[in-house]
């Protein structure tokens, strides 16, 4: 059971360590929680699943990702920091004479809701560009080789992973939700406003240095 255990245990950690630090895609998925929980959901499952895939790539092609992943690592990093500022400059437009936060789910029959197949697919390409999570799942498992080079023992490394990243982001979902839940609509609008701040800082923060 201990060969199966250690790595699944790496595995969680890994997943938290790349899933924890408060960064864009955790300020977006905060973002849709405050719209509609289900949607928000489903981004969050988006994002464990990129999460699990670069961890699969990185198990079975640990180095070849490491070495053609590295030289381009700044071009990526721009067009990362280019979609970031996008989506932040489109919310900070929406958001800035709404009454409601918008996609908020309010309003009646003329309003659209998000849609959670939408909403996984966005949030899984939107992590899929960000060069730092293939790098930090490559190192990690080149540096374990020796560990998981078993099938069973990388499955169990995969396991703890997906777990891991998808319980931390559907965390995020529950503050988002339950904070959206005990504020005022206004209140709900410069949140939003401050949040897509946030976005669009961070993306100037990855793009730099300058490839």
């Amino acid at each position: 059971m201990n060969e199966l255990t250690t790595p699944a245990l790496a595995g969680a950690v890994a997943g938290l360590g790349v899933a924890m630090p408060m960064g864009a895609m955790s300020v977006l998925l905060l973002q849709e929680a405050l719209r509609d929980r289900r949607t928000a959901a489903a981004a969050a499952a988006g994002v464990a699943a990129t999460d699990l895939g670069y961890a699969a790539l990185a198990t079975a092609l640990g180095p070849w990702v490491a070495s053609y992943v590295s030289p381009v690592e700044a071009w990526i990093r721009l067009t990362s920091a280019t979609i970031l500022l996008s989506i932040a400059a489109h919310g900070l437009w929406r958001a800035r004479a709404s009454p409601t936060p918008p996609d908020s789910g309010e309003g009646g029959a003329g309003t659209t809701r998000p849609r959670p197949a939408r909403a996984f697919a966005r949030y899984a390409a939107l992590t899929a560009v960000n060069p730092t999570t293939a790098l930090y799942f490559a190192a990690l498992t080149t540096a374990q080789a020796a560990t998981l080079h078993s099938g069973p023992a990388g499955a169990a490394f995969l396991f703890g992973v997906g777990l891991a990243s998808l319980l931390w982001q559907q965390s995020l979902v529950t503050l988002g939700s339950l904070a959206g839940a005990r504020v005022s609509p206004a209140l709900r609008v410069w949140t939003f406003r401050l949040g897509y701040g946030l976005v669009a800082a961070y993306a100037v923060k990855i793009a730099l240095p300058l490839p």
